[in-house]
């Protein structure tokens, strides 16, 4: 049995949920931007970061921590329409901007850890979904889906406005930080553990290049 894999783009949202928007919203207004989105903030990860299921992650280059990113990917049909959905770790390297990260930190070799299937359904059936991330088997964080700025039928209308997913093409909601604005972090040697009910997981062994 052949693991699955994006067909399509793999588009990311960024300050997506509640707690992150409303830590950087006072910034907002300055420069450069002097103001807040309007629209989706995106961002795309590129083919290089797709990792099959049961693949390690390796650090490179000076890299010794990488942000965890638990975020469900909407899978986009034929049709044009949700075929499905899949969880997702968005892994990326600890950065300060909130607005436009640098590609070189969200665009590394292995910095997408696939599951195994996609999960067919609707939008309504993930409204409320809540996704349990572990690190070394201890919970370290609880991605509530509730919690976003943009519902996933209000998310997938608003980037409708501005481009169209093709089949194929995956659009992750977004992920969620901690009380004080980082996310979780793993390093070479944690085993990380993304879940959610009906969902395949997702299981990462962190390792160093050699």
């Amino acid at each position: 049995m052949s693991h699955w894999q994006p067909r399509g783009t793999v588009y990311g949202t960024l300050l997506n949920f509640c707690r992150e928007w409303d830590l950087w919203s006072p910034r907002m207004t300055q420069e450069p931007h002097k103001a807040a989105p309007q629209a989706p903030v995106l961002y795309v990860k590129t083919a290089n970061t797709f990792s099959p299921t049961g693949q390690d992650l390796v650090l490179q280059d000076g890299v010794t921590e990488v942000d965890i990113g638990a975020t469900l990917g909407l899978v986009i049909g034929d049709d044009g329409r949700v075929a499905g959905a899949v969880l997702l770790n968005d892994w990326s390297v600890p950065h300060t901007s909130y607005y436009r990260p640098p590609v070189k930190f969200r665009c590394r070799d292995g910095f997408l850890a696939l599951p195994e299937q996609i999960t067919p359904g609707q939008l309504q059936d993930w409204a409320a979904l809540q996704l349990t991330v572990q690190r070394n088997g201890e919970r370290v964080q609880t991605v509530d889906l509730r919690e976003l700025v943009r519902d996933l039928p209000t998310l997938l209308a608003d980037v409708g406005d501005f481009m169209t997913l093709q089949a194929g093409d995956v659009l992750m909601v977004g992920t969620d930080c901690l009380a004080d604005g980082t996310r979780p972090r793993a390093q070479v040697g944690d085993r990380v553990d993304i879940s959610a009910p009906g969902f395949a997981s997702v299981s990462v062994q962190v390792g160093g290049a050699a």
